[in-house]
């Protein structure tokens, strides 16, 4: 029994609709992620926090800037190490949201538009930060805090000075 033309073409169709929206996913940025602040009730000595530790809007973006710094931020929730670069991140946030893109991946629901971010920059280990100046050129890519002591800004600050 063959298909019918109806059948094929809204099968078309909707194949049509998936792809343009991967690609509008994928190939246009979206507005970056804003208001960026930290999830209540993290804990920063111990895994039990069960919230991802950013919050903000448009934390679905995937984008990279092509104009200024990205610098994208990977990490899940019950994850003590996790909690603290996000306070790190967060804390320097209003100081450079209007020099660098920031993109925030939570692992564990990560957007459509995340995931080329996710197979080029994460290699498996939380907190990851990849930093992309306003060239393209990756000026750093590493997993781990960038500090031992928490709240301490420094390091991750030089970096995004950096980057801009």
């Amino acid at each position: 029994m063959r298909p019918k033309i109806g059948t094929l073409a809204l099968a078309a169709s909707i194949a049509a609709a998936l792809i343009f929206g991967v690609v509008m996913a994928t190939e246009i940025p979206g507005p970056p992620a804003a208001d960026l602040k930290l999830a209540p009730d993290l804990s920063f000595s111990d895994d039990s926090s069960p919230n991802f530790p950013i919050e903000g809007k448009n934390l679905s973006d995937g984008s990279v800037a092509a104009d200024h710094a990205t610098v994208i931020f990977f990490g899940t929730a019950n994850c003590w190490n996790t909690a603290r670069e996000a306070e790190r991140l967060v804390q320097l946030y209003p100081r450079y949201k209007d020099k660098i893109r920031f993109v925030v991946v939570d692992l564990r629901s990560p957007s459509l538009a995340q995931q080329p971010l996710i197979a080029r920059y994460y290699h498996g280990y939380i907190p990851t930060i990849a930093v992309i100046d306003s060239t393209g050129n990756l000026l750093y890519d590493r997993a781990g805090e960038t500090a031992s002591d928490r709240g301490d800004t420094s390091n991750l600050q030089k970096l995004l000075d950096s980057a801009h």
